[in-house]
């Protein structure tokens, strides 16, 4: 006979706790397939946050700046190497060289936090910064 009273009473408390708005699950059956739909949702939140995970993986995700002075008559540290990388270290370090007559970007490819060409110690230590955060 407690059983019966154990069952009951789980009975009543899955009915309120599918109890939506208006409507309210009568019978254990229409509770089960209420799980069920619950179930394909819970699945496909699940896909789509590991979708959005992978996907995440390539936004940048690390920085390295150093700031510096390249050039004896200028102050100020006004030139700087940034870093930008993604999990997997791929991205771009950018210089920017700045002198009293002109200024230059350069932006270089980084690929596994290597670059096919040739960096600065700047652009070097930017990268390793980005790298390690």
């Amino acid at each position: 006979m407690s059983s019966n009273l154990t069952l009951s009473a789980l009975a009543k408390d899955m009915l309120s706790f599918f109890k939506r708005g208006k409507k309210t699950i009568q019978n254990l059956e229409e509770a089960a397939k209420k799980i069920e739909e619950l179930e394909l949702e819970i699945g496909k939140i699940k896909k789509e946050s590991k979708e959005g995970k992978k996907e995440s993986e390539s936004h940048i995700q690390k920085f390295g700046l150093i700031r510096y002075n390249p050039f004896n008559e200028l102050g100020g540290d006004q030139s700087f190497s940034l870093a930008l990388l993604d999990k997997n270290n791929n991205g771009v370090v950018l210089t920017s060289i700045f002198s009293h007559e002109k200024g230059r970007v350069f932006g270089k490819m980084i690929i596994n936090g290597e670059s096919q060409h040739q960096l600065s110690k700047e652009e070097g230590k930017a990268i390793e910064q980005a790298k390690n955060k």
